[in-house]
């Protein structure tokens, strides 16, 4: 049965946020497709093999995974460099999500521990974080390994090393992400997920995957954290 969103914040002792959607559109400014076409041209550029399907690929992330499986490791490293650095630029121009600042801010009001656990780079997630002043409210930033793409989200282990550093059990955190990566990973992991439908066609998705709560818009979340904490200023979200 699927949980209450607040029972299940005042139940969490820990809060784990994906970044790119939760928190924030990361490629608003910097379409993600252009990026990826960048990449393609990289690897192209180096004599790499590609698919029809690779070279039309839309998602920076898939042709990073591309290259981890398919490339050498020091192609996987140039591909990793310039993604770094295309989202450190991407994220200048970040646009937030709706109420997922209230979201960070409740959380850290409730006094949970606050992670963020991405498959895009610690660096520019500390980018958005510092320009955006919430770096204060985040005890932890869990990035994508180092041109090591196989260890990204759905496989669990980023959000093991979350939990384990700060020294939380599994099973009394809830992460909130808004992909299949996310769910899955969190359910490997033993830790409880709050699937964000920022579409409608992933809610569906999202229950069949074993999200304990799917929500429509972060405000839900926000609302649920300043309720299970009786937090004054409940009326402003």
């Amino acid at each position: 049965m699927t949980a209450d969103v607040e029972q299940l914040c005042r139940e969490t002792r820990a809060l784990l946020l994906d970044f790119d959607g939760p928190v924030c559109s990361i490629f608003a400014g910097y379409p993600a497709p252009l990026v990826a076409r960048e990449l393609v041209n990289l690897l192209r550029a180096r004599g790499a093999k590609l698919s029809g399907e690779l070279a039309s690929e839309s998602d920076p992330l898939e042709v990073l995974r591309h290259a981890g499986a398919k490339a050498s490791p020091s192609l996987t490293i140039e591909v990793e460099d310039a993604l770094v650095k295309a989202e450190v630029l991407a994220a200048s121009t970040a646009v937030p999500t709706a109420y997922g600042r209230e979201v960070i801010v409740a959380a850290r009001q409730l006094g949970l521990p606050i992670a963020v656990v991405s498959n895009n780079s610690a660096q520019a997630v500390e980018a958005y974080l510092r320009a955006h002043r919430l770096h204060g409210h985040v005890a932890l930033v869990i990035g994508r390994a180092y041109a090591e793409p196989s260890r990204m989200k759905p496989n669990p282990e980023p959000i093991f090393r979350a939990v384990n550093r700060l020294g939380v059990d599994p099973g009394s955190s809830v992460l909130v992400g808004d992909s299949l990566s996310d769910i899955q990973g969190a359910k490997a992991a033993g830790v409880r997920v709050i699937g964000y439908a920022n579409r409608d066609a992933k809610k569906s998705l999202f229950e069949q995957a074993g999200a304990d709560v799917v929500v429509k818009s972060m405000r839900e979340v926000a609302q649920a954290l300043v309720a299970a904490g009786g937090l004054a200023g409940e009326g402003a979200i």
